[in-house]
């Protein structure tokens, strides 16, 4: 199961890498739009990051409940987002700095909300 968990979590930080990716690729575009990328990459994120917390609880391990729910809601709020303007030939600067913020925001949740590494 520990396979699944470390394959699980390679998909997730590979969903953010995509999401964040396909965002700061246009930072010197003029015309912003959500990309398959940003999409798939929001939607990876999520989907893997549910898998994740039931294949944590699954094998009797603690989840940080409270950590969880602020990250699903950012996530959600991210991908709600990506899929409701993903149509559209461009997007305006705000609310690519938005979706950019919003991603940051929910990568620094997991790395700064007790982190799973320990502290040095």
């Amino acid at each position: 199961m520990e396979i699944v968990r470390l394959g699980l979590l390679l998909l997730h930080l590979l969903g953010f890498s995509v999401l964040l990716g396909g965002l700061i690729s246009q930072a010197r575009q003029q015309n912003k739009q959500v990309t398959g990328l940003v999409r798939g990459g929001a939607g990876l994120a999520v989907v893997t990051g549910l898998a994740l917390v039931g294949v944590i609880e699954a094998n009797g391990g603690a989840v940080d409940t409270a950590k969880i729910g602020v990250k699903l809601g950012i996530s959600v709020v991210i991908l709600a987002l990506a899929v409701r303007t993903s149509r559209r030939d461009k997007i305006s600067t705000g609310l690519w700095i938005i979706l950019l913020a919003l991603s940051i925001g929910d990568v620094s949740v997991a790395l700064f909300w007790s982190p799973a590494h320990g502290s040095y």
